[in-house]
């Protein structure tokens, strides 16, 4: 088992920056790939940025790219998303998620999940 409280998320203004946090405890973390994935009201979940076990590889959907940034701390079990640049059309509920072994960016395909952070961007 392994469980993931997500932190940091909150109102921005527009061309704001925001660094979401999840916290993991459990099982060892770097045993895991992590992603984020992020849900907006009425629309599906959808896939923003993954990471590998090491943080050596990564991978971002095209809406975020250039924009966002994704890194872990294995010593901290922790995960991140810098957010800069941000737009209206980024306010979602913000989830991270952890697969045990590789990268993988379909969410189905994710263990675990945390409970969500709400990111809202002011226009």
């Amino acid at each position: 088992q392994v469980q993931l409280v997500e932190s940091g998320g909150g109102l921005v203004q527009a061309g704001g920056s925001l660094r979401l946090s999840c916290a993991a405890s459990g099982q060892t973390f770097s045993n895991y790939a992590m992603g984020w994935f992020r849900q907006a009201p009425g629309k599906e979940r959808e896939f923003v940025a993954a990471i590998s076990m090491s943080g050596g590889t990564t991978r971002y959907a095209d809406a975020v790219k250039g924009r966002f940034t994704i890194s872990r701390d294995n010593a901290k079990k922790t995960v991140y998303l810098q957010m800069d640049s941000l737009k209206p059309e980024d306010t979602a509920v913000y989830y991270c998620a952890a697969n045990l072994g590789f990268l993988v960016v379909t969410g189905n395909a994710y263990d675990y999940w945390g409970q969500g952070t709400q990111v809202t961007v002011s226009s």
